[in-house]
C-alpha cells in the first residue's frame, strides 16, 4: 500500500530554536532518523512536514531548511509556521513563505492560545489571506476549543481547515483507557458540519503519553468516521512526538529509571492500528493514508527525488551513546 503522512515532524536544535523541546525530543530527528522509522508495508511512503514549533523568527527558516531535506526524505509538502493575528506583519509572513513552491499550508498553534483569538478579526483577516493564496490550516488544539473552530469554519467558509489529532481528547492510558466524552463528540459532530473541514488520525499516542493499547483508540477513531466520513479522514504519524512513552518490550536502551524514552517501532504500530481499524469498519485504506491528504493539501504529481544525505547527531546517536 502506498502512504502519504498527513503529520510529519523534522527538527534539528543545532540549526533552529524550539523553545519547548526536552527531555528524549530534544535531539535531531530528522532525515537519517525517520529513515529508520518507515512503514515496512509502505510499497511508497511520502509526508506533509507540519512545522514543529520553532520560535517565530525561524519560521522562514524552517521552510527552507526543510525543504532542501525533501527530496531524500519524500516531503512533497510543507505546513509552515505562521501567526495569523500580527496584521500587516502576518501579510509580510505569508508573502515570504510563497518564495517555497513547497508550502500548502501554515499552521497557527491554537493550542495555547487565550480563548476567542481564533474568531478574533485580526485572525479572521489573516485566515482569508491564507485561503486567498489557495492554502490550508491546521488547527492544533485541545478538545475544549473545538467549537471555536467551527466559529472560525463559518466565518471563514473558503478556508481548508484539518482538525490534527481529533482535538486532543482525552484517552486515559493503556491500563486506564477513557472513553470518548459527550461533549468532545457533540463538537466533533458540529465541527465536522462545515463540509471544508477534515481531520487527521494522528496524535492519540501523546495524548496516552505513550502508553497506549490499540483497542482503546477503536471509539474514537469510529467517532471520528461518523462524524466526518471516510472522504474527509486521513492518517498522520505525529512523528516523533507520538513515538514517546514507555520503553518497548526489549528495548536495550531502555532508561534505568524506567523514565520516556523513544519507541523505535511505535510509528509502523499506529500505522498498523489505524489500518486494522479501517479494514474491519470497511473503510478505503488508500483514502485514509493517500488520497485525501494528496487532495486537501493539493500535491497533485508532486515526486521526491533523491538527495545527498548529510546526517547529524541525532536520537540514534543518543541510543548508541556517541
Amino acid at each position: 500500500m502506498r502512504v502519504l503522512d498527513s503529520h510529519l515532524h523534522l527538527w534539528d536544535p543545532e540549526i533552529l530554536h524550539y523553545s519547548w523541546l526536552e527531555g528524549p525530543l530534544a535531539w535531531r530527528f530528522a532525515d537519517t532518523e525517520i529513515d529508520h522509522a518507515r512503514i515496512p508495508r509502505a510499497s511508497t511512503e511520502n509526508a506533509v512536514f507540519v512545522q514543529a514549533g520553532t520560535d517565530d523568527e525561524d519560521f522562514l527558516a524552517e521552510v527552507q531548511w526543510v525543504a532542501s531535506l525533501a527530496p531524500a526524505i519524500g516531503v512533497t509538502g510543507i505546513v509552515a509556521g505562521a501567526r495569523l493575528d500580527r496584521g500587516t506583519d502576518t501579510t509580510a509572513h505569508l508573502e515570504g513563505l510563497e518564495t517555497e513552491p513547497l508550502v500548502v499550508g501554515v499552521r497557527h498553534i491554537l493550542q495555547d492560545e487565550a480563548d476567542g483569538l481564533a474568531v478574533s478579526a485580526g485572525f479572521i483577516t489573516g485566515a482569508r489571506e491564507v485561503a486567498a493564496r489557495g492554502w490550508t490550516f491546521d488547527a492544533c488544539i485541545r478538545e475544549a476549543q473545538l467549537p471555536e473552530i467551527s466559529r472560525l469554519a463559518a466565518a471563514v467558509p473558503e478556508l481548508r481547515i484539518v482538525l490534527d489529532h481529533l482535538g486532543k481528547p482525552a484517552v486515559g492510558t493503556a491500563d486506564a483507557p477513557v472513553g470518548p466524552s459527550p461533549e468532545w463528540v457533540r463538537d466533533l459532530d458540529d465541527l465536522a458540519r462545515h463540509p471544508q473541514v477534515s481531520c487527521k488520525l494522528s496524535g492519540l499516542p501523546a495524548e496516552a503519553g505513550g502508553d497506549w493499547a490499540a483497542e482503546q483508540f477503536v471509539p474514537f477513531l469510529d467517532a471520528a468516521a461518523d462524524a466526518f466520513g471516510g472522504d474527509r479522514l486521513m492518517w498522520g504519524s505525529d512523528w516523533p512526538v507520538s513515538v514517546i512513552g514507555p520503553a518497548e518490550e526489549g528495548d536495550p536502551h531502555a532508561p534505568e529509571d524506567g523514565s520516556a524514552t523513544y519507541q523505535p517501532h511505535a510509528r509502523n504500530r499506529w500505522a498498523k492500528t489505524v489500518i486494522d481499524w479501517a479494514q474491519a469498519r470497511g473503510h478505503d485504506l488508500d483514502a485514509l493514508f493517500w488520497r485525501n491528504a494528496e487532495e486537501f493539501y493539493g500535491l497533485g504529481e508532486r515526486r521526491s527525488e533523491d538527495a545527498d544525505e548529510s546526517p547529524r547527531r541525532g536520537i540514534l546517536g543518543w541510543l548508541r551513546g556517541e
